[in-house]
C-alpha cells in the first residue's frame, strides 16, 4: 500500500492547546531519510512540558512524539541498511554519525540531528513519520519480539540508564535515592538493578505509583508529602545517600535531591526543568558532591534491546493503558491525569494492514 497524501497526527498549536487532525503525510526530502509507518507509539513527560510552554523551542503546527516503531514505506537513495517492509524501532534521537559529537557517541548532540524528532521536526504522534539519517536514526527489531516492550527503548530505558545509572556511577552496595516515581524513574529503578546497589529508595508523592516501585524492585519507598525525606533518609544512612536521581524536572524534587547527598555523593538530573532551580551551592561545595546533568545520547541502546528482547529486563511491566489511534486525546487526558488514572506508561497503537 502505497502512503496516502494525508494522515491523522497529534499537533502542537502552542501552550496548553493540540489536536488531533488530518495533515500532509511526509515524503523523501533527502537521500539519507526513510519513511516509517507509525503501528506503536506513546506519550512522554516531555511532550506534558511541550504543552506546558517549558520548551520554547518547539513552534506551532509540530507534530508532537520521539517515540515509537513501525514498518519502513520508503528509504531514500543513501539509506542501505533498511529496505520496505522492515520493522524498525525509532530512537528518540537522530544521529548522522559522522560529526565530531556522534564520533564521541554525543549522539543528542548531533550537529544534524539530536533531539529533533516532535521538538524541531515533526514527530511520531502520527501515523507517518520522517526519520533523517535513518540509517544511524533506526534499530532492526528481532523476529518475535514484544514491540510494545520495545516502545520504552525509544527513550525512556535509555534515558533512566544513561543519565539516571550511568552517569549517576551507580555501583554495587550503593544506597540510591530515585525521586520521582514516573516513567523514567521506573526505568531508572529497573535498570540500577545492573549494579546491585544495597538500597533502592524511590520517592513520589503517589501511593500508586510508590507500591509498583515496590513492584519493580524498590527496596524502600516515601511518599514526600506525608514524611520529611531528609530526616528520614538522615536518619536510616550514614550522611545520606550514594546517589540522587532526579526524575521529575521541577525545583522541589531537585531540592529533596541535594539535600540528601552524602559527602563524595552523586546527584544525576534526569528530569526536563522549564524554571530555574535554586542550587545550595554554599552547601554542596565542601562535600565533594558530583552533580551531573545530560540529554539521552542512545548510545547504550543495542546493550538495552538485546536485555529486553532476551527478558533479562522487562518493561513492559509499565504499560497501563493501550489506546488506538482514535483514542489518542484520550490517551493524552490520561496521562496528564495520571495520579487519578493510575497512568504509568500509555501505549497508542495503528494495527493496520
Amino acid at each position: 500500500m502505497s502512503i496516502p497524501s494525508t494522515m491523522h497526527a497529534m499537533v502542537f498549536h502552542g501552550p496548553g492547546k493540540k489536536s488531533w487532525e488530518s495533515v500532509p503525510s511526509p515524503g523523501i526530502q533527502n537521500p539519507t531519510d526513510a519513511i516509517i509507518r507509525i503501528t506503536r507509539t506513546t506519550i512522554c513527560g516531555t511532550d506534558l512540558h511541550i504543552l506546558k510552554g517549558d520548551v520554547p523551542t518547539v513552534t506551532s503546527g509540530r507534530i508532537l512524539g520521539h517515540e515509537g516503531v513501525g514498518i519502513v514505506k520508503e528509504v531514500g537513495s543513501a539509506v542501505s541498511n533498511y529496505k520496505k517492509g522492515d520493522r524498525v524501532l525509532i530512537s528518540c534521537i537522530t544521529s548522522c554519525g559522522k560529526c565530531e559529537y556522534c564520533k564521541q557517541q554525543m549522539y543528542s548532540h548531533c550537529e544534524d540531528g539530536g533531539w529533533i524528532l516532535g521538538h524541531l521536526i515533526n514527530g511520531t504522534q502520527a501515523e507517518y513519520v520522517r526519520i533523517p539519517h535513518a540509517d544511524n536514526s533506526l534499530y532492526p527489531i528481532p523476529e518475535g519480539s514484544d514491540e510494545e516492550a520495545l516502545v520504552m527503548l525509544s527513550d525512556i530505558l535509555p534515558t533512566g540508564f544513561e543519565i539516571g545509572v550511568l552517569y549517576g556511577a551507580v555501583k554495587p552496595g550503593d544506597t540510591v535515592a530515585i525521586v520521582g516515581a514516573g516513567p523514567v524513574g521506573m526505568a531508572a529503578l529497573l535498570t540500577a538493578q545492573f549494579y546491585s546497589p544495597a538500597r533502592l529508595i524511590m520517592v513520589d508523592v503517589d501511593d500508586a505509583r510508590l507500591e509498583m516501585a515496590r513492584k519493580f524492585g524498590a527496596t524502600e519507598v516515601i511518599n514526600s508529602i506525608k514524611e520529611d525525606v531528609k530526616a528520614l533518609i538522615q536518619s536510616t544512612t550514614k550522611d545520606g545517600v550514594d546517589v540522587a536521581i532526579e526524575a521529575v524536572g521541577i525545583p522541589a524534587t531537585f531540592d529533596i535531591c541535594q539535600n540528601i547527598i552524602r559527602p563524595g555523593g552523586h546527584l544525576a538530573n534526569v528530569g526536563v526543568h522549564g524554571s530555574p532551580v535554586d542550587l545550595q551551592i554554599q552547601n554542596l561545595w565542601i562535600k565533594n558532591v558530583t552533580i551531573t546533568t545530560g540529554l539521552v545520547n542512545t548510545n547504550t541502546t543495542p546493550m538495552l534491546m538485546r536485555t529486553v528482547t532476551s527478558g533479562k529486563l522487562q518493561p513492559e511491566g509499565l504499560i497501563s493503558h493501550r489506546f488506538p489511534f482514535s483514542e489518542f486525546t484520550k490517551a493524552y487526558d490520561v496521562f496528564a491525569n495520571a495520579a487519578r488514572e493510575r497512568a504509568m506508561k500509555v501505549i497508542i497503537n495503528n494495527d493496520v494492514p
